[in-house]
């Protein structure tokens, strides 16, 4: 009788594996299917139980050379791993496809064949096995071993069969998971894009109204407004459909932006940026900062004949940014006919983007410290620039 007959019954253990997804050939093939991993694995797994053998052996006092034992396992599960891998590779379609009534027909014929088979090419490396009987010839020790362990072929056939249906529900699964969530990112980014279509021509609007009404009483300093908005179309028209921006680069928006409004109010409101220095390379939202900037001329500074203030901090406080938009005006009771609060257009969509782009991780707050006083505050996480750099503005405020 072989080493393989004298063994105790066997018992089969499948472990998880991690899968990498390819979108070649219309299937998905994982790590484990690869031949130099698949073939290797089977091997080891002979090994093992070739150990287990030879120790029963000298537990039990058979004198069986550990070559040929170690030969045996090692052989038969190579052959083994060979037919299943085989299997996957020309049969996958099929298995994964199988319906009941093709399991109890063709696919049990299947596995039948498949253990004649294994059996056939493992008997034609070891002729003299078993060593305990007469020399047989080739069908006659075929005969023996595959009523020997047709059972057990079987069985390996039937847990292969079942892992590699296990194996393709995974991977049909996480192609509906990679595919669910592609889709969130392009609604996403579709609602982010339709956010940013409508705050230009709202920004751009509101720009042309107040060129219009330099127009009558100033007409140089509508000529320098209208070249001030020409750089900001520049530069919006650079950044494209890009979401994420450095903080310089949107201060550099922030400064033209608000060069345009000196034009139209000079002399009438005193402004103080302060940015700490650490997050010129932080990446924030694009146009995040002016629609609250423009609320501040809009519904405050607007209605004051002089002395207005406008202040824009930004700090980093732990893992988060931190932006303060402080203007005097009117406080937080609009006129008759005004809007309330500010919450027009552009603040509308300053909160839609923040929750879009961070989720429930960002803050969005407006208050009132006194009654002429009106305070912005956002919040959302600290991220780097891949491309840090320290430039001096491309577009000089004029």
């Amino acid at each position: 009788m072989s080493a393989a007959d004298k063994l105790p019954p066997r018992t089969w253990r499948t472990g998880q594996s991690k899968h990498v997804m390819t979108s070649k050939q219309h299937r998905a093939y994982t790590v484990f299917m690869h031949p130099a991993v698949f073939l290797p694995s089977w091997v080891m797994l002979g090994i093992l139980f070739a150990f287990q053998d030879w120790m029963n052996f000298r537990r039990w006092g058979y004198h069986v050379s550990a070559k040929t034992v170690f030969e045996s396992w090692g052989v038969e599960y190579l052959v083994l791993g060979i037919l299943c891998w085989l299997m996957w590779r020309f049969l996958h379609p099929y298995i994964v496809r199988a319906s009941v009534v093709d399991m109890v027909t063709w696919i049990l014929l299947l596995s039948i064949a498949f253990g004649i088979v294994k059996e056939m090419i493992w008997v034609l490396f070891f002729p003299k096995v078993p060593a305990d009987r007469p020399y047989m010839p080739y069908w006659q020790r075929f005969e023996f071993h595959w009523k020997a362990n047709c059972i057990v072929n079987m069985f390996i056939f039937w847990c292969a069969f079942f892992l590699f249906r296990g194996l393709n529900y995974y991977q049909r699964f996480r192609e509906k998971e990679t595919a669910a969530a592609r889709l969130e990112v392009q609604l996403a980014n579709a609602r982010l894009a339709a956010l940013r279509m409508q705050l230009n021509p709202h920004f751009l609007f509101n720009a042309m109204n107040s060129i219009s009404s330099l127009m009558r009483t100033d007409v140089n300093a509508a000529d320098t407004m209208l070249e001030q908005l020409s750089s900001l179309l520049r530069i919006t028209l650079e950044r494209g459909s890009v979401q994420l921006i450095p903080l310089r680069e949107e201060m550099e928006f922030i400064e033209v932006y608000l060069s345009m409004q000196d034009q139209r109010y000079s002399g009438r409101v005193r402004r103080d940026i302060f940015i700490d220095s650490e997050l010129h390379d932080a990446l924030v939202p694009a146009m995040i900062l002016q629609p609250i900037v423009e609320n501040a001329y809009a519904h405050g500074l607007s209605k004051l004949e002089r002395d207005g203030e406008l202040l824009i901090e930004a700090h980093r406080q732990s893992s988060h940014v931190n932006f303060v938009i402080t203007n005097s005006g009117l406080g937080l009771h609009p006129a008759p006919g005004g809007s309330s609060n500010g919450h027009g257009v552009g603040l509308a969509n300053v909160r839609s983007r923040l929750h879009l782009h961070y989720g429930e991780n960002c803050s969005f707050n407006i208050s009132q410290i006194d009654p002429t006083h009106v305070t912005v505050a956002i919040g959302f996480p600290f991220q780097l620039s891949d491309k840090a750099e320290i430039g001096m503005t491309r577009y000089g405020a004029q």
